[in-house]
């Protein structure tokens, strides 16, 4: 594993000669609140490579090496989001062997099931949960990880190859730019939305309070420590106390410090003393009402494109999902659907 300083500048020398490069990562994301990137997996032509982002390593040389070269993924959305994190990662020759496998109409579209069939490879899931934060990594982890990338280059030229015989090269090419350009974008989730947990809508207005403020004392609490929230409070316990405090019962965790208590208990108070009309509200989803003419749009939208996909040999949803049939049939102008898409659907 690259973790040397020496060694990185000498890894970065041979990677510079290669045109295409096979990319991986493993984070953590189970063991801490902050998730963190913790091991980028290469694969060039005649080596696999792992390089350790926890060491300190200038990631902005590594990405710089990476201009202009070809990056073959597998799924790249996550590895894309993941990696821009860490400073500008060029994004411009990306190649995704699940998206090509997908417009080839191959019915299984994990790692493990496109090395199996192609391949005769069976690979072992079992670091797939591990801790890749944990240093030095066990010999099945690296095994595991250096096997992300071990057939990717092989994938991308049997799928690229595939792509074009059947005349669908440009698809790829459409749906590829969409996927880099959506993982550009930052999903920020809403606030009064994080901690209406599962279960939380069979609680009281009162409960709600309750659930609210200890969901943002456990948020500061995992954030403060780096430790995951379930590591400070389950969700089940958050719904008991809420629960419970609603029918005059203040359950504190006994594991927590006197002091955490006290503040714990001051925060419970806090949210039973809240006036009701500050008490949270139930999120009103406002539906959008579909005209007969629209409905009749959707359903021939939708029969053109199952026979289409029939005809093709792909997934429908691979054409068009049905929400995206829904928003077309209410404004047959809008930019969900893509051109090549638009093209099997005659829109």
């Amino acid at each position: 594993m690259i973790s040397d300083p020496s060694l990185y500048a000498d890894f970065l020398g041979q990677l510079a000669s290669h045109s295409e490069i096979a990319l991986d990562t493993e984070a953590d994301s189970l063991h801490c609140y902050f998730e963190k990137l913790c091991l980028i997996q290469i694969g060039s032509p005649c080596s696999l490579l792992l390089l350790d982002p926890l060491a300190g390593l200038p990631l902005s040389d590594f990405f710089k090496t990476l201009e202009g070269k070809r990056l073959v993924f597998h799924d790249a959305d996550y590895d894309l989001r993941l990696l821009r994190r860490s400073g500008s990662f060029p994004d411009d020759n990306i190649f995704d062997t699940m998206l090509a496998a997908r417009l080839c109409g191959e019915p299984h579209l994990g790692l493990a099931a496109l090395v199996e069939k192609f391949f005769n490879v069976k690979l072992s899931k079992a670091s797939r949960k591990a801790n890749w934060g944990q240093r030095p990594l066990s010999g099945l982890m690296v095994d595991y990880a250096l096997n992300d990338v071990r057939y990717l280059h092989e994938l991308a030229a049997i799928f690229e190859e595939k792509l074009h015989e059947l005349e669908r090269i440009e698809w790829f090419y459409q749906s590829r730019d969409r996927m880099i350009r959506a993982t550009r974008e930052v999903k920020v989730k809403e606030e009064e939305m994080l901690w209406r947990i599962s279960g939380y809508a069979k609680l009281s207005r009162r409960s709600w309070a309750l659930l609210r403020a200890v969901w943002k004392w456990r948020d500061s609490e995992s954030r403060k420590s780096d430790k995951p929230p379930f590591y400070i409070l389950s969700n089940s316990e958050m719904l008991h106390i809420a629960e419970s405090g609603a029918q005059g019962k203040k359950v504190i965790p006994s594991r927590l410090s006197s002091t955490q208590k006290a503040l714990f208990e001051e925060i419970l108070t806090t949210a039973l003393a809240l006036p009701e009309e500050e008490c949270p509200h139930p999120i009103i989803r406002t539906s959008i009402r579909t005209t007969k003419q629209e409905m009749e749009l959707f359903r021939k939208l939708k029969d053109k494109r199952d026979y289409a996909a029939a005809q093709l040999g792909l997934n429908p949803s691979v054409i068009a999902s049905k929400l995206a049939l829904e928003t077309v049939a209410r404004n047959t102008d809008g930019v969900s659907l893509l051109p090549w898409q638009r093209t099997l659907l005659e829109i």
